[in-house]
């Protein structure tokens, strides 16, 4: 099961009480106090584990807590400290105040540990106390008690590159097309419930992380369909492949205005990152010109078709790529627009290689 938040409670260990004990030894006349310390209670840390992709372990957790500190003994003998309580979770995983929404932890390389609550300190026993004026003290120090922290947990999956489209519009497909994930497909709206991760192979030795999450609709900001739940999976992307679906009864250019819309009410920052798009299903189209209509939306933009063919784009159809002047994005422009059509695989292989070009330029 796919769990991306969780909310649950915290609590460190309390450290473990002191102790009041004396030295009792054959032949040793007032041998004193020697009470020993206790120990201290367990933390609480969190470790970055990539062999794990979800919080499912967290579900319906209300309260996890950490082992206190044993108790001091005779002899000077402190208590054992009880070990640091280890919660692994994904690359992508930030821990968030309940109360205040504050971002406390955000957890992204492979291995990293971050101690979030202290144990408490164990109390002194009562062999601290002694003094000339006070040679026999019978008292000694409870542990302190541990932290508490009611917190949650948001997964927000790390990749390269996110698709944004409405539902059924190939975004499944394409990923399974050109990456080693194997989402379920099928001809129906709102087939993925969940996002996928893939890798995208370019060459023999590049690669990068594409993310599938489910479609957008339009009024998705208020609450409709499933895609603004899970818009927060591409928040940590730098680029952005918008699919549009020419075989839709929805215009091209309604589409696109719709998705981007829809974007920039879930978060501005996102809306300004570097895009491209992808005209999908050609294969399937059923209107009268599909060329006219792909010539109008690249001209609705503002933009020219190009006559380049860097990455070996099919040239049966028109399209459009930024030329070499591309730094950075200007928040109008896409770095391509592409005809696309993972059945019969045109252009499969070329946008590969668009993406990974346009990643390259975004880590400028």
């Amino acid at each position: 099961m796919f769990i991306d938040s969780v909310k649950f409670t915290v609590v460190s260990g309390k450290g473990g009480q002191g102790c009041a004990s004396f030295r009792r030894e054959k032949f040793v006349v007032k041998g004193g106090p020697d009470g020993g310390d206790g120990g201290k209670g367990g933390d609480i840390a969190f470790i970055v584990d990539s062999n794990t992709d979800t919080l499912s372990w967290f579900k319906g957790r209300r309260v996890i807590k950490a082992e206190n500190g044993k108790q001091g003994m005779g002899r000077n003998m402190t208590g054992k400290s009880a070990p640091a309580l280890v919660l692994p979770v994904p690359p992508g995983t930030q821990v968030i105040d309940a109360e205040s929404g504050e971002v406390l932890l955000d957890l992204l390389i492979e291995g990293e540990q971050v101690t979030f609550l202290e144990g408490g300190k164990g109390g002194l026993g009562n062999v601290h106390f002694k003094n000339s004026r006070n040679q026999r003290p019978t008292y000694f120090q409870p542990g302190l008690p541990g932290q508490s922290k009611e917190i949650r947990l948001e997964l927000k999956l790390i990749a390269d590159v996110g698709l944004v489209g409405y539902p059924n519009v190939g975004k499944s497909t394409l990923i399974s097309t050109v990456s080693n994930a194997s989402p379920e497909i099928a001809n129906y709206e709102f087939t993925t419930l969940t996002p996928k991760l893939g890798v995208v192979e370019v060459g023999d030795y590049n690669s990068f992380v594409m993310a599938d999450i489910p479609g957008i609709i339009d009024g998705a900001s208020d609450g409709k369909g499933l895609g603004l739940e899970f818009l927060k999976h591409i928040e940590r992307t730098k680029t952005l492949l918008f699919m549009i679906d020419v075989a839709n009864y929805r215009t091209i250019v309604d589409q696109f205005a719709v998705l981007k819309e829809e974007v920039k009410k879930f978060s501005m920052e996102l809306s300004g990152r570097n895009f491209a798009i992808a005209l999908t299903k050609i294969d399937a189209y059923y209107g009268e010109d599909l060329e006219a209509d792909i010539l109008n939306f690249i001209k609705e933009l503002g933009l020219e078709s190009s006559v380049s063919n860097e990455f070996g784009f099919d040239k049966s159809l028109p399209y459009y790529v930024q030329d070499d002047t591309f730094t950075r994005f200007d928040g109008t422009k896409p770095y391509f627009i592409l005809p696309l059509s993972s059945v019969t695989h045109l252009n499969t292989k070329s946008i590969s290689y668009a993406l990974y070009e346009l990643i390259g330029k975004t880590k400028k």
